[in-house]
């Protein structure tokens, strides 16, 4: 007996791990034992046909207990009375654990993408009762117990049970209505300490800055079967991709300062996208965070959408909207690191677990986050399961992963003797490159037509070649040396730009090494870079005029685009998050003009197949004319597959070039298809509107040569007129 009391008294005081030995229904030789733990309760009684049996309390405890020779009848009813409040529900501890043992091997193992199918909060009915299953990984904890709104947050009244060496533990709640708030409190086993935590897996939370997960079921209908069989069937290496990036915050607010919700944004930017002609909505991060100024890039809740915006049906139905109008919706996606709140993941059961235990492989120095433990096999689950989640229960298109050069390299931000070597000594995350390799094999594995797309700023070879082949398996790469040549070279006076020329060029001797995004993102117009529009040089047309060569540039390059928001308006000065865009600027005539050029460039680029179809590949390309530095103006043919071409000429300088020669392919007419200083974008008009017609005149290596107007500060794109 005095064994026994000391285990309740274990209980009691929240230590104990296995509380199905004690709670619930047992039998003792002939008879039965009902026991309930209830420590806010005046009394607790069984529920059988219309009438109660109530339990005897033990001492001045808060243990209820029942015996008798036959068993209530399962699954069977308390009612608990605790003075104002008087319920009736099942008894959590008539159903004990009933975990998947082969999720548990695959999670363990570090291969199960779908653990959220296992861990967090989920929706299930047991003998005939529905509730919500609450598990967590806590391999260290000496106690787990969910707490909530539902239990007055006492780590007390819910303890859950260990499941053996999976580190996991288990709870099956019946009766939980969704829309209920709850953590997990967990007791260290080494130190005795007691915190709160989030559900590392919760699928909501409530708003900032307060941080319990939510209950939640979706009743979303999805409609976008035919996108998802068209994806699923798409040649994207050989398709248009034109991404609009997006601050969700940001983009646009109610008079009040109030967030768009992910309803209303579907009602206002998705028609706007499909009016400007972009392929794709890219969204900085909307997974749960706790700092709007962190915009979404340190996560808390990576199965979570942020609360700002509304539910996460709510983000359903905008995905869905999206897909409904033909447009793709990528997520920017944060495996590399996490923040450092002591209610989130950090040392999540009183130890270092998702994070590393060394400080020098566990601190991320520029961000003040920490760096997640891709060796470990349940944090790889984890990363890989939430990816899957994204993909799977919403439908996302692909993710873009953030910052991949700060997970393959030990030594990222850090100073001689503040890394640790590889096992060969070197400096290469090769746990860090297992785990992007497995993510990307997945991905394209499950969800076909699905893309990755590296963040990735340094020479790395094979980013996005084949893990087959040795590379590391994403779809894309941001091609961020092409965006800093690009912006440098802009940035100059035009006069100076002659000594510079190779900025432009040089791209091309790497530009098929990777599948490239050309990003011009929202990294380029914060912390004091200024707007697209205000790096310009020159007074007010020049500085417009190059910025409408600037984008003319990009959606002629090889290589898939990408433009952060504000840019299509000419937005000047730099992007602010607790702003929306500067819509009155709409008033003015080259802002006007900057937006015509964006939808125009975009149905351009959409419309011929040469200006895409061969973007990763060099047959795709071929230089006019790359060396006429000192009149800064390049040109180059753009070719699709089955042979069809255009020509694009750009001048750097506000000097008209009259009578320029170049060669071409063939002789025959040419039309102007589109010229950057047109009026219509506010430009001065000047170009080949009558057509031109080229003669057999061998130029450049090439049997026939045209003469053409190249305008000030513009770029022209020029094709046989039965293109």
């Amino acid at each position: 007996m005095l064994k026994i009391e000391a285990t309740l008294r274990n209980l009691a005081e929240g230590k104990e791990y296995d509380p199905f030995r004690l709670l619930g229904l047992h039998r003792l030789g002939d008879s039965w034992r009902l026991r309930v733990f209830r420590p806010h309760a005046h009394g607790v009684a069984i529920e059988e046909g219309g009438t109660t049996v109530p339990l005897q309390r033990l001492g001045d405890s808060d243990f209820f207990e029942w015996s008798g020779a036959e068993a209530p009848a399962a699954p069977y009813r308390l009612c608990v009375d605790e003075g104002a409040n008087r319920r009736s529900l099942h008894d959590p501890y008539a159903f004990p654990p009933q975990p998947s043992q082969h999720d548990l091997f695959l999670f363990a193992e570090g291969s199960n993408s779908q653990a959220y199918r296992l861990l967090g909060a989920v929706a299930e009915v047991r003998a005939g009762v529905a509730g919500v299953c609450f598990r967590t990984w806590a391999p260290n904890a000496a106690r787990v117990s969910v707490v909530g709104d539902f239990n007055r947050w006492d780590g007390r009244t819910h303890p859950m049970a260990s499941l053996g060496a999976s580190g996991v533990w288990e709870l099956f709640v019946p009766d939980l209505p969704a829309g209920s708030l709850y953590k997990f409190e967990i007791r260290n086993r080494a130190t005795g300490a007691v915190s709160t935590k989030i559900d590392p897996y919760a699928r909501a939370f409530e708003p900032r800055p307060a941080t319990a997960a939510r209950v939640v079921e979706s009743a979303h209908v999805w409609g976008d079967e035919a996108w998802l069989k068209g994806r699923a069937q798409s040649d994207w290496l050989h398709a248009p991709m034109s991404v609009y990036e997006v601050h969700a915050g940001s983009w646009m607010r109610h008079p009040d300062g109030r967030f768009y919700s992910y309803r209303e944004l579907a009602q206002r930017l998705v028609p706007y996208v499909v009016e400007l002609g972009y392929t794709h909505i890219e969204f900085l991060p909307l997974m749960e965070h706790p700092l709007d100024e962190s915009w979404g890039y340190q996560c808390t809740g990576f199965f979570a959408p942020t609360s700002r915006f509304g539910s996460p049906d709510d983000l359903r139905f905008l995905i869905d909207s999206c897909h409904r109008a033909n447009i793709g919706v990528i997520l920017d996606w944060v495996p590399g690191h996490f923040p450092t709140d002591d209610w989130a993941l950090a040392h999540y059961d009183g130890s270092a677990l998702y994070e590393h235990e060394d400080p020098r492989r566990k601190l991320q120095p520029d961000w003040g986050t920490y760096v997640f433990n891709f060796g470990r096999n349940e944090v790889r689950s984890f990363l890989l399961s939430s990816a899957h989640w994204w993909l799977s229960e919403f439908h996302v298109d692909g993710l873009r992963v953030d910052a991949v050069a700060s997970m393959i390299y030990l030594d990222y931000s850090r100073k001689a003797g503040e890394w640790i070597p590889n096992a060969f000594g070197g400096r290469e995350n090769l746990e860090a490159i297992d785990f992007l390799r497995q993510l990307n094999e997945m991905v394209h594995r499950e969800f076909p037509g699905a893309l990755t797309i590296a963040e990735e700023s340094t020479a790395w070879p094979m980013v996005s070649r084949p893990t087959h082949l040795g590379g590391l398996g994403f779809s894309m790469k941001w091609n961020m040396g092409w965006m800093n040549d690009t912006l440098r070279y802009m940035a100059k006076d035009p006069v100076h730009r002659r000594y510079s020329h190779d900025s432009l060029t040089f791209g091309q001797l790497y530009a098929y090494t990777e599948n490239f995004v050309l990003p011009l993102s929202h990294d380029e117009v914060v912390h004091g870079k200024g707007s697209l529009v205000g790096k310009m040089p020159g007074d007010e047309w020049q500085r417009f005029a190059n910025a409408r060569l600037l984008f003319t540039y990009q959606m002629t390059t090889p290589g898939k685009k990408l433009q952060f928001m504000g840019g299509e308006i000419a937005q000047t000065h730099e992007w602010r998050e607790r702003e929306e865009l500067p819509w009155h600027l709409l008033q003015w005539p080259l802002h006007v003009g900057t937006q015509r050029l964006a939808a125009d460039l975009n149905r351009l680029y959409r419309r011929l197949p040469a200006l895409y179809e061969q973007d990763f590949d060099a047959q795709g390309f071929s230089w006019i004319d790359c060396h006429d530095a000192d009149q800064s103006v390049v040109s180059w043919l753009r070719f699709a597959r089955d042979g069809r071409f255009v020509a694009v000429v750009l001048n750097f300088t506000p000097v008209p070039r009259i009578g320029y020669r170049i060669g071409v392919p063939r002789s025959g007419r040419y039309v102007e298809l589109f010229n950057s200083d047109s009026e219509h974008y506010g430009g001065s008009n000047l170009g080949n509107g009558n057509g031109l017609m080229a003669e057999s005149q061998p130029w450049m290596n090439r049997p026939a040569s045209l003469q053409l107007t190249v305008p000030p500060l513009a770029g022209i794109v020029i094709a046989p007129a039965e293109v």
